[in-house]
This record gives structure tokens, C-alpha cells and sequence, in this order.
């Protein structure tokens, strides 16, 4: 059995893991990055990045691209089918990025994958973690390359492999939380009232319903299902958008793709056990309203490469407990937002639904108000 070794290995090539990779490689740690898929998907869940990521993403050196790819939007209303209820208008938010950028995820990766390839870097694939045993102050870990098992040395090893991580269960790290349940997302073209520079959260009590316009004609759809189909074809998501969206004006003309998932609000119980690292989705999980996970995994993966590499340039691992310190409170409070959020969004009762739309209007006419919602929703706070 083959032997190789390095400083750093991370499991998974999501977008965690890739600006992980992309801010080792920028300081020149010595590092591998591994991934069980043969190829990269060519679907995704995700779709925005904030102002707040865009500054972070600066830093690696992908933001130009990135903003090259997607569509700025500045405004995000929520609305309660016709009803506005509260206007965040992006232009107040200090700095260059006044917006939202929509772009669908396997559009950030490829970007984050080119940059890593222009730093003399390759995804390793298809590469599964079989098991690992803590060696010393590092890792022996036993991977399966294509059917081979090869032995790898590392000083830190992180895991960048999503909700169900297997570094995180092989290191018996604690995953707490609860289920949503199941939510429907589709890509579609079609006829829509609302302009195309507002991303819009509306509230019903049967759940929740995010459309946002996306390049080439597109509009991505995200809504809560109580039994959403694996594959949603045009009736299903003109259903939804009968049911929760404007009362009239919108139809469905394409469905190019869709997906049912079930969406899970989980927070690890640490990001850091003794040179085992957790981001992303392998560290925190949580309902898409607000459009905050992925964000908040590459805000996390900034964080992570800079910590890493001081720690190995100082032979002193306390950056890393920074790192966990500092980052798993920042998933701690998007957590808990979306959570609230979530509940208020689909309340039941008729009275407590008139009470939260007046609320919403009475907060939404204070510009202090809209500004720190601004802030706040573009991960600013």
C-alpha cells in the first residue's frame, strides 16, 4: 500500500472546502484536497452571495469573476402574497458591494476551481476517506482512490464534506439539532410581476416561498413541501406559486431542473478537536431562508486557511482555537436568525399572522431598522 504525506488534507471540494484550499495555496501550505465524486456537480442548491462573502472572497481573488458570472440584485422584499412587508434595500450597506450576486453554486465552484488550478492545484478524485487513526501530533488516514487504498500522513486534517461528514463522524464529533422537513427547489423559466432586481421571501403558513431571478432568463424557486417529489415538474412548482406567490401573473413556462431535499438546523459541537477541523455544511446546517448557508461556510473557509497557516508558521495551534471560537458563534447567531424566521414566517394562527404584518410594516418604516436588516442579511452582523 502506497504512502503519501502532507500538512494539510480536506475532505471535500464543495465550496467550503475549495476557498479552504484556494487561501492554502495563496500562502504557500503544503496541502491536498480530495473529493468522492469523479466529477464536480453540475446542479446546486445554493445561489447567492452576499456583500459580506464578496469582501471575504476579495482575499482569494474570485470576487472579479464571481461578479462577472451572476446578477447584482439590491433589493429583497418579503411579501405576504401581494402585501409588502418589509423592503431591504441593499444600496444603504457601507463599502463597494451594495447588492446580492445571484449565481448558482456549481458556477462559485468552478470559479473557486479555476483559481485553484491557476495556483498549480487539482482536486484529487474520486477520492472516499475510509477511516483514520490520530498518529502522533497528526493523522494516518486510509483513503480509497479508485478502488486502491493509499495511506496518508497529515499534520491537520479538515472536513469540507457536507451535512453528513464522514471526518465528522469518524472523529465522533456531536452533530445536535432537528429537521425541518422537506423542501422543493426548481430552476424554471417563466413569466413573473415582480422585477428582476428583487429577490423575494414570502410568508404562508403552508411554509415559505423564495423566488430570485438568476442569469440567462432563469429564476431559481425554493419553498417548503410536506412531501416535496424528488424531481418537480411544472404543475408542482405552478402550485406553489398559485398557492403563496402574487395572485396573479406568474406562470410557469420550463422547469430545466429540480430537486427535493429536506432541510436540517444543526450546529457541531466544535469546529476544532485536536487538529481536526470542521466548515461548512460539515459544521452547520440550517434552513435556506435569508440565503446564508453557503455564505456563511465560505466566510468560514477565509477564516480557516488564514488560521492554518499561522498555526503551522508558529508551530502553535491557538488560531485554530480562534477559529472555532469566533466561527461556530458566528453560525451560532445565522442559526438562530433563520430559525426565527423560519417560525415566523409560517405561523398558523390568523391573529398572530395580522399582528406580524403590522409589526413588519411599523420596523420597515425605520430607516435605522432597514439598515441594520440590510447589514444583518448581508452577513454583515
Amino acid at each position: 500500500m502506497s504512502t503519501m504525506s502532507t500538512q494539510v488534507l480536506i475532505v471535500g471540494a464543495g465550496p467550503a472546502g475549495l476557498a479552504t484550499a484556494v487561501g492554502l495555496a495563496q500562502k504557500g501550505v503544503d496541502f491536498r484536497i480530495v473529493d468522492a465524486l469523479p466529477d464536480a456537480q453540475n446542479t446546486s442548491r445554493a445561489a447567492v452571495v452576499h456583500a459580506a462573502t464578496l469582501e471575504k472572497l476579495e482575499i482569494l481573488g474570485v470576487a472579479g469573476d464571481l461578479l462577472a458570472r451572476g446578477i447584482k440584485v439590491p433589493n429583497f422584499r418579503i411579501r405576504d402574497r401581494d402585501d409588502v412587508l418589509l423592503h431591504i434595500d441593499f444600496t444603504v450597506l457601507p463599502g463597494k458591494y451594495r447588492h446580492a450576486l445571484m449565481i448558482p453554486q456549481d458556477e462559485t465552484e468552478a470559479t473557486l476551481t479555476g483559481r485553484l488550478r491557476a495556483l498549480g492545484h487539482e482536486v484529487m478524485r474520486p477520492v472516499e476517506l475510509r477511516r483514520f487513526d490520530r498518529a502522533g501530533d497528526g493523522f494516518r488516514i486510509a483513503l480509497d482512490m479508485a478502488g486502491d487504498e493509499v495511506s496518508l500522513d497529515c499534520r491537520y486534517l479538515v472536513g469540507a464534506d457536507g451535512m453528513r461528514s464522514a471526518v465528522r463522524d469518524a472523529g465522533e464529533i456531536g452533530f445536535p439539532g432537528k429537521t425541518y422537513g422537506s423542501f422543493m427547489l426548481a430552476d424554471v423559466r417563466m413569466q413573473w410581476p415582480i422585477a428582476s432586481d428583487e429577490v423575494t421571501l414570502y410568508f404562508s403558513e403552508a411554509g415559505t416561498l423564495v423566488v430570485a431571478p438568476m442569469s440567462e432568463r432563469r429564476y431559481r424557486v425554493v419553498a417548503q413541501h410536506p412531501d416535496a417529489p424528488a424531481e418537480p415538474d411544472l404543475a408542482d412548482v405552478q402550485a406553489i406559486l398559485d398557492a403563496r406567490g402574487p395572485r396573479s401573473g406568474a406562470r410557469v413556462e420550463e422547469v430545466l431542473w429540480g430537486s427535493g431535499f429536506h432541510v436540517h438546523h444543526k450546529l457541531s459541537e466544535t469546529f476544532h478537536d485536536r487538529r481536526l477541523l470542521l466548515v461548512g455544511d460539515a459544521a452547520h446546517v440550517h434552513s435556506p431562508a435569508g440565503g446564508q448557508g453557503m455564505n456563511l461556510g465560505l466566510r468560514d473557509a477565509v477564516a480557516l486557511a488564514e488560521a492554518l497557516s499561522v498555526a503551522i508558521d508558529t508551530q502553535n495551534d491557538e488560531p485554530l482555537q480562534r477559529y472555532d471560537g469566533s466561527r461556530r458563534g458566528a453560525a451560532r447567531e445565522v442559526l438562530g436568525r433563520t430559525d426565527r424566521l423560519t417560525q415566523l414566517a409560517t405561523l398558523k394562527s390568523p391573529v398572530l399572522r395580522w399582528t406580524r404584518n403590522r409589526l413588519l410594516r411599523m420596523v420597515g418604516a425605520s430607516d435605522a431598522a432597514r439598515r441594520r436588516f440590510a447589514a444583518m442579511l448581508a452577513g454583515f452582523s
